[in-house]
C-alpha cells in the first residue's frame, strides 16, 4: 500500500488498505489455521463483511479525491522526510495497529480450545456487533449523502443518527470490536483478545478519530452549536 500510495502520490489509500488487510489476516488464519468450527466461521464471517464493506465504501468516497486533510498537513510538516516518515508513522504504524486489533481473529482461528459453556456469548457478542455495524454503516452513509448534497461550506450534519452522536461511525468501530472480543472470549487464549477493543476505543476517542477530525471544525460557530447540544461519542438524546 504504501508503494501504490507514492506512485498515485496519496497516503489516503492507506485507509482502504485498512479493511483489506483485516480480509487477508482473516482468511489466512482461518483457511491455514482452523479447524472449520462454527465458532471460526461466525467471527470470520463477521470480520470480513466489516472489512469489505469499509473499504468498498471509502474506496467509493476517495478514488478521484484529493489527499486527505490529515495526511496533506503531514506532507506539509514532514518536508524531505516525507517519505521516510510516512512509512513509518503511516501504513507501518498502522501495521502495528493492524496486528494488534487482529488479536481476536488470530486467537479463534488458531485456537482448538474452546470453553463450551461459554457459548451463551455466541449470541451476545453477535448481537453488539450488529449494533455497532448499524452505526457505522447508516453512520457513513448518511454523511456520504450529506457531502453529495451540495451543502454550502461550513454546514453541519446534524441528521439522522448524527442527531444523536456527533461520531456515529466511530462509536460504531468501537462497539463492533467489543462484539468480536466477547465472542473470542470461548477460546482458550481470550485474554489477548481484549487489546483490540481497548487499543481501538482509544485510538479513535483519543487520537486519530474524534479529537483530529474535531479541530478541523474549530470556528465554526454552527459547529460549536452543535457540540454543545450532542454528545461526543456515545449516542444520546440532544439536549435542549
Amino acid at each position: 500500500m504504501f508503494v501504490i500510495a507514492q506512485i498515485v502520490k496519496n497516503n489516503s489509500i492507506v485507509d482502504i488498505g485498512w479493511g483489506v488487510g483485516f480480509i487477508i489476516v482473516t482468511s489466512i488464519t482461518f483457511f491455514v489455521f482452523g479447524d472449520d468450527r462454527f465458532h471460526q466461521k461466525l467471527v470470520s464471517y463477521l470480520v470480513i463483511v466489516w472489512a469489505l464493506r469499509l473499504s468498498i465504501y471509502i474506496g467509493i468516497r476517495n478514488i478521484g479525491q484529493p489527499e486527505d486533510f490529515r495526511y496533506a498537513n503531514w506532507r506539509k510538516e514532514w518536508g524531505s522526510n516525507f517519505l521516510l516518515r510516512s512509512f513509518l508513522q503511516v501504513f507501518m504504524l498502522q501495521g502495528l495497529i493492524m496486528f494488534i486489533n487482529t488479536l481476536p481473529i488470530v486467537v479463534i482461528n488458531s485456537d482448538l480450545s474452546v470453553f463450551k459453556s461459554y457459548k451463551v456469548l455466541y449470541p451476545v457478542g453477535v448481537a453488539v456487533w450488529l449494533v455497532g455495524f448499524f452505526f457505522e454503516a447508516l453512520g457513513d452513509y448518511q454523511m456520504y449523502m450529506f457531502k453529495c448534497s451540495h451543502h454550502p461550506k461550513g454546514k453541519v450534519m446534524n441528521k439522522g443518527l448524527w442527531k444523536f452522536t456527533r461520531h456515529p461511525n466511530y462509536f460504531g468501530e468501537a462497539v463492533i470490536w467489543w462484539g468480536i472480543f466477547l465472542l473470542a472470549i470461548p477460546s482458550d487464549k481470550w485474554y489477548l483478545s481484549v487489546l483490540a477493543p481497548i487499543t481501538i476505543t482509544f485510538l479513535l476517542l483519543k487520537v486519530s478519530g474524534v479529537t483530529m477530525l474535531e479541530k478541523k471544525y474549530e470556528g465554526n460557530d454552527e459547529y460549536s452549536q452543535y457540540k454543545r447540544n450532542t454528545n461526543s461519542f456515545i449516542p444520546w438524546f440532544p439536549k435542549k
